[in-house]
């Protein structure tokens, strides 16, 4: 009897253990981390999107811009834009707004990051902004990537 709970210990231990080196790793790998915060219209009829951003990337940002592709209400590709979202600080949260002229709120299904035209920071890769990066909306519109 006690050598099948000390197996049953031995075998929780292995198991709760194991795990929390990855959980540790996830939480600790650099991200990107881009949020649809809000959308509203604005008096001239367009749509002003806001984003909070976060850079856990381990170095400040001096500039990001990235290409968007805005879908319509039908799923179809309405417009390309580039947002700028200049420069982040490393490990601070920063928001970011974009005025949509002649384009409803009601009309944006979807916001597509089609790729990071610039991702300039001190010791940042290539292709660092593209691999870390994390969306996610908290309105109705989706935003992918």
């Amino acid at each position: 009897m006690m050598a099948s709970r000390l197996c049953i210990f031995c075998l929780a231990a292995a198991f709760f253990g194991g795990a929390t080196p990855a959980l540790a790793q996830e939480s600790t790998a650099p991200a990107l981390a881009l949020t649809l915060n809000s959308q509203e219209t604005t008096e001239a009829g367009g749509c002003r999107l806001t984003f909070v951003l976060r850079n856990d990337l381990g170095a400040a940002l001096e500039r990001l811009v990235a290409e968007a592709v805005l879908f319509d209400a039908a799923g179809r590709v309405a417009s390309l834009t580039l947002f700028d979202f200049g420069a982040l600080p490393e490990g601070r949260p920063r928001v970011r707004q974009f005025d949509l002229a002649g384009q409803g709120c009601d009309g944006i299904s979807g916001v597509l990051i089609n790729g990071i035209g610039t991702c300039d920071g001190a010791g940042i890769a290539p292709g660092a902004c593209l691999a870390a990066l994390r969306l996610s909306s908290d309105t109705g519109i989706e935003v992918t990537g």
